[in-house]
């Protein structure tokens, strides 16, 4: 991953576990918790890739692992959101624009889904029953309605955010480098220097063409003589 997304990343998700801890945790709503770290990584997926998307994913979880107030074992979340981010980047168009809503929250619904069926999978291979005890179908069901209505005003801000950092014109390579490309070679079109170097190119050919006009005469003149 370059730079610019790591940096992007990092922030996005540490605000995200800052507003999941603090604020999401603390509503105290039946059933599960909405997910805003699930969704950040949702909306990095769509644009940086599968890869990308389980590198932010994995990196996300694991903070969320290790943060207080966590109760579970470390590098558990981690590989729910490492899994969840691969599967949501292989979505991803090649712009990376998706032209309708229709996909991404199917792919929210999904993801919510998906990650409850996941975590309580893992919990329970290594003993921790708790979603048999809170009840696995109320907590899927929280967990994708939850998602899904606080979706549209987290999914296409992260992705906006995404596309943006990618066109950044300092980066080494992406469609921002090839527009500047373009543009330094319409510029230098628009500028005359290629068309003042094709007129001189014509002067000298009409140059040549006189001067062997010239000489074909002087010839054609002495063998008449």
């Amino acid at each position: 991953m370059r730079l610019n997304r790591i940096l992007l990343s990092s922030a996005l998700v540490v605000v995200a576990l800052v507003i999941q801890v603090s604020v999401l945790a603390r509503l105290h709503l039946p059933g599960a918790v909405p997910d805003l770290l699930l969704l950040t990584v949702l909306g990095l997926a769509m644009v940086y890739g599968h890869v990308g998307g389980a590198l932010v994913g994995f990196g996300a979880g694991l903070l969320a692992d290790l943060a207080p107030p966590a109760d579970h074992a470390a590098g558990r979340y981690a590989l729910v959101l490492c899994v969840t981010g691969y599967f949501a980047g292989l979505i991803r168009p090649e712009n990376g624009r998706l032209k309708s809503a229709t996909g991404p929250m199917a792919v929210v619904v999904a993801a919510a889904i998906g990650s409850t069926l996941l975590y309580a999978g893992v919990g329970a291979l290594v003993g921790d029953t708790a979603a048999r005890h809170v009840g696995l179908p109320g907590l899927l069901f929280s967990a994708a309605l939850y998602d899904l209505l606080l979706a549209p005003f987290v999914v296409p801000g992260i992705m906006w955010l995404a596309r943006r950092s990618d066109n950044d014109p300092l980066a080494e390579s992406g469609p921002a480098a090839k527009a500047g490309d373009i543009s330094s070679g319409w510029l230098s079109s628009g500028t005359g220097l290629r068309i003042g170097s094709q007129r001189g190119g014509l002067g000298a050919l009409k140059a040549k063409a006189r001067t062997r006009s010239a000489r074909v005469g002087r010839i054609k003149g002495v063998k008449r003589l």
